[in-house]
């Protein structure tokens, strides 16, 4: 149990540990890079069980009291390094319709930052490849461009001009990206995509759609982009929506400073 460990490293007992020991107790779960459930059901798990000793009369005090878990439990976005993003997006076989199919989405995503609803629901038209943007419809149908770079348009010119026909036929769905069937691809889909290339690439064993929306995020904060204009791109109502990655790369430059400074 975390709380036993943490009263072995004060060196008091369990019914011994104060409100402060308990605060240092909390501060220490965030330290462990716990995610905000698990963080959560471990401080209920402690408010239970010094309840419970003040009901059985093992204490007085209940040194939980009042006591509330801080507010940086709040967990940052997962999100792939630029390496991850490499290897996934080489994943597919594009020596297939499918493979080629896949690639295209693996490079929307990255290079938009598109909600797995924004991507699923794109026309064929809602890409201007001249100019290098596309249009999507965002939470509350509300229309915005976003910017798509030119490795992606590349791969989804190949994808439209070699599979998408084929796998439309006379009367497949008008959306961009297709399933095999040719109809419209859902979400479930799209994660298993998503998923299965990640599994190839050796990213991560579980890779959620979402995860490559937040890399496109951090790497372009990484290298210069102001909050406003990626507020824009992400289609965030709220700047303080945005800001979340801010959080994300003071934490890069924490863990590279602490890796290679000689006296950190």
């Amino acid at each position: 149990m975390r709380l036993e460990a943490h009263a072995k490293a004060k060196k008091r007992g369990l019914l011994a540990l104060r409100q402060s020991d308990l605060s240092d107790f909390m501060a220490w779960l965030r330290e462990l890079g716990l995610n905000p459930r698990s963080a959560a059901r471990t401080v209920h798990a402690v408010r239970g069980f010094y309840r419970y000793a003040v009901r059985e009369g093992r204490l007085k005090l209940d040194p939980m009291d009042n006591l509330k878990a801080p507010k940086a439990f709040k967990a940052l976005p997962r999100y792939l390094t630029p390496a991850q993003v490499d290897a996934l997006l080489a994943a597919p076989d594009v020596a297939t319709p499918l493979g080629i199919r896949d690639r295209a989405i693996l490079e929307t995503f990255y290079a938009t930052g598109l909600r797995v609803a924004e991507l699923i629901g794109l026309k064929a038209s809602d890409l201007d490849h001249n100019v290098g943007l596309l249009t999507c419809f965002g939470k509350g149908r509300k229309e915005r461009l976003v910017p798509i770079g030119r490795t992606a348009r590349e791969w989804v010119a190949r994808y439209a001009a070699e599979v998408r026909p084929r796998l439309a036929g006379p009367k497949g769905a008008p959306n961009l990206f297709l399933s095999h069937r040719g109809r419209r691809l859902g979400h479930t889909g799209l994660w298993k995509i998503v998923r299965r290339h990640a599994v190839t690439a050796g990213v991560e064993r579980v890779l959620t759609p979402h995860v490559l929306r937040h890399s496109f995020a951090t790497h372009l904060l990484e290298r210069g982009a102001d909050l406003r204009s990626l507020q824009a791109m992400l289609g965030h109502a709220d700047i303080s929506t945005t800001q979340i990655y801010t959080h994300i790369t003071r934490e890069r430059l924490r863990q590279v400073y602490d890796q290679f400074h000689p006296r950190a």
